[in-house]
């Protein structure tokens, strides 16, 4: 089935009552029962919800995969897979993260005696270099967020499969419409749901999704265990939003590919983060594992002052001042005081992420329009 396909019709089954051909929003708690453990499939809404069941079959239909799990946020997604682990386990990470994932691993989890280490993941020599007797999974972000690096998934999956350790991939930034993870060798795929996925900037989800039936109980284990699961609205929400995937995605790739070369050429730009360039590090990698490009970019002025970043970003009207991305509607974010702001300065600015660095997630408007909003701000 084509990925076009995929999108309009994963999850989704008639109600059988009515035959509603949406999904229904299941807003209940509990489940009646005929018999003491005799139900029909469903017994308590922490545990089993038939709006979450159609979404988590649909996210790993549209990521290849075998089993999809869906919780109330990415970041709770992101804390699932780490109580995989126990006290002096090891991972290995990029340098360059989301600051929410970096927050969890060393405000939370390392308070637990498992131990973090951070790599420059786009050699894959590094993360095999990084590799004790201890380790027992790594995590990429590829592309990373915001410097927009490329991790060759296939080539870190050679190293993590002779040495039996999990590879979890955060496909937040490209979606499953661009990039499909478990096709190149890792064994989870995380998703801020909130991004792409959900597509308009209106629910708070995350999702993992498996192929390993063993791996999936026992992430569903700590799912229904410790009980950050969606709502039945959120999940319907998000139904909605994955059969617009597809047209979506072609719409964020056209526009950040116009706005990624106008940025270069823009006298007062000193540099543009973005994989599509055939000059950035990672492109023939990008090419080669996605499908485009995609729609995030990061950019540095050539007036490389906090002061005049923070101008431009106070000066765009469609570009929205704001957190997150991945919706249709543009907008512009300062990750050093923002999204990056738990990452302490000198790490960030180690790994390259500076105080002045500006991140767009352009969205599908005209772009025509986003080009003109940004020439008006940058000046």
């Amino acid at each position: 089935m084509k990925s076009a396909t995929k999108y309009i019709h994963a999850g989704a089954h008639p109600d059988p009552s009515t035959g509603a051909i949406m999904t229904p929003v299941y807003q209940t708690s509990t489940y009646v029962q005929e018999a003491p453990g005799v139900n029909k499939g469903y017994e308590y809404a922490r545990s089993q919800n038939p709006t979450r069941t159609a979404l988590e079959e649909a996210l790993a239909v549209i990521e290849n995969g075998k089993y999809g799990l869906a919780f109330s946020s990415g970041v709770a997604a992101t804390d699932a897979v780490i109580k995989l682990l126990s006290p002096g386990d090891e991972v290995i990470c990029a340098n360059d993260m989301y600051g929410g994932t970096y927050r969890l691993f060393t405000k939370v989890f390392e308070r637990f005696g498992i131990v973090f280490r951070y790599v420059d993941t786009t050699n894959a020599a590094n993360v095999q270099a990084a590799v004790t007797a201890r380790t027992k999974l790594v995590w990429l972000e590829t592309p990373t967020n915001p410097l927009m690096n490329i991790t060759d998934i296939a080539a870190v999956a050679a190293v993590t499969k002779t040495k039996k350790i999990l590879l979890v991939v955060d496909n937040t930034f490209a979606s499953p419409a661009l990039q499909n993870p478990l096709d190149l060798g890792a064994d989870i795929v995380m998703h801020s749901v909130t991004k792409y996925l959900g597509g308009h900037s209106d629910v708070i989800q995350g999702a993992l999704v498996m192929n390993d039936p063993e791996l999936r109980e026992k992430l569903y284990f700590i799912q229904k265990s410790c009980g950050a699961v969606p709502g039945p609205m959120d999940c319907f929400l998000v139904l909605r939003g994955i059969k617009t995937l597809g047209v979506r995605m072609k719409a964020h790739c056209e526009n950040g590919k116009i706005i990624a070369n106008w940025l270069r050429k823009h006298p007062k730009v000193a540099r543009v983060y973005w994989p599509g360039f055939e000059d950035h590090p990672g492109y023939a990698v990008a090419k080669k594992q996605m499908k485009d490009f995609g729609g995030m970019i990061s950019f540095e002025l050539k007036n490389d002052s906090v002061e005049e970043a923070k101008r431009v970003l106070s000066s765009t009207h469609l570009f929205s001042l704001a957190e997150s991305l991945g919706g249709v509607e543009s907008l512009i974010n300062h990750p050093a005081s923002m999204t990056h702001a738990s990452i302490p300065r000198e790490e960030r600015i180690k790994n390259g992420l500076s105080d002045s660095l500006i991140r767009l997630s352009v969205g599908i408007e005209d772009p025509d329009d986003l080009v003109e909003d940004l020439a008006k701000a940058i000046g």
